[in-house]
């Protein structure tokens, strides 16, 4: 099952089931691409928890070391953006990077969750781009000013059920239609439950916080004017448009 959140023609909030792109509330169906409704992030968390270097490759072309346990930074909610947004970036930056990513929606609160449980606390999957400010995450560790700024959290354009999506699920971006990152969800380095295990020892995730599991290799700037696709097997692609002042 897929799910798209949406604003509908009378500005209200809804959750409507996705088919063959189109999207079904009630007794009314919209056109995922249209015009009468604004697509919105798939969910409302009150925090993305993000893991760093999740791909070894993606550690390689860092230059950095595959960390020992799950590398994790948050993104607070001013960074979402939706489906067919247009993201702008902090002004007067000379590399703004893409990171395609699958992320992972939390269906409801939980706190100390054993691995062997942690498939239970999942609602689903989406895709987002953990859109990167790297002059500013080059010069701080906390990585607010690379990582935390308005818009840098583009999220959906679906949330996808677990069974929609394949345990080796193709992890893809695309800049202007050219393929940029090309991986996949079984070279994760730490997997979804050992995430979750390990994020919930420390903190407690609520329903519709986010789980961004990481970037495989290729990440690169992104320019003004850019049109962004990343794409996770079994969900679809999120699309949204780059604007640096």
């Amino acid at each position: 099952m897929k799910y798209v959140r949406f604003r509908d023609p009378a500005g209200a909030v809804r959750r409507g089931e996705y088919e063959s792109g189109h999207v079904h509330f009630a007794n009314e169906s919209y056109s995922l691409e249209g015009d009468e409704i604004d697509v919105l992030p798939p969910c409302a968390p009150s925090k993305i928890v993000c893991v760093g270097r999740n791909y070894a490759d993606h550690a390689d072309e860092m230059g950095s070391d595959v960390p020992d346990r799950p590398l994790l930074f948050l993104k607070p909610p001013n960074a979402l953006a939706g489906h067919g947004d247009t993201v702008t970036t902090p002004a007067g930056k000379d590399r703004i990077d893409h990171e395609a990513e699958l992320a992972v929606v939390i269906g409801e609160q939980c706190r100390h969750v054993p691995e062997a449980d942690a498939m239970d606390v999942v609602e689903g999957f989406t895709c987002m781009n953990d859109v990167s400010n790297r002059d500013d995450q080059r010069q701080e560790k906390n990585w607010i000013r690379g990582k935390a700024f308005d818009g840098a959290a583009p999220l959906g354009p679906v949330l996808a059920t677990p069974d929609e999506v394949p345990e080796d699920a193709a992890v893809r971006s695309r800049v202007n239609g050219d393929l940029k990152q090309d991986g996949s969800r079984e070279q994760l380095i730490f997997s979804i439950p050992e995430l979750i295990a390990e994020i919930t020892t420390y903190l407690t995730l609520e329903p519709g916080d986010v789980i961004a599991t990481g970037t495989p290799e290729g990440v690169g700037p992104l320019s003004d004017g850019d049109e962004v696709e990343i794409e996770v097997e079994g969900v679809g692609t999120l699309e949204h448009t780059v604007r640096i002042p």
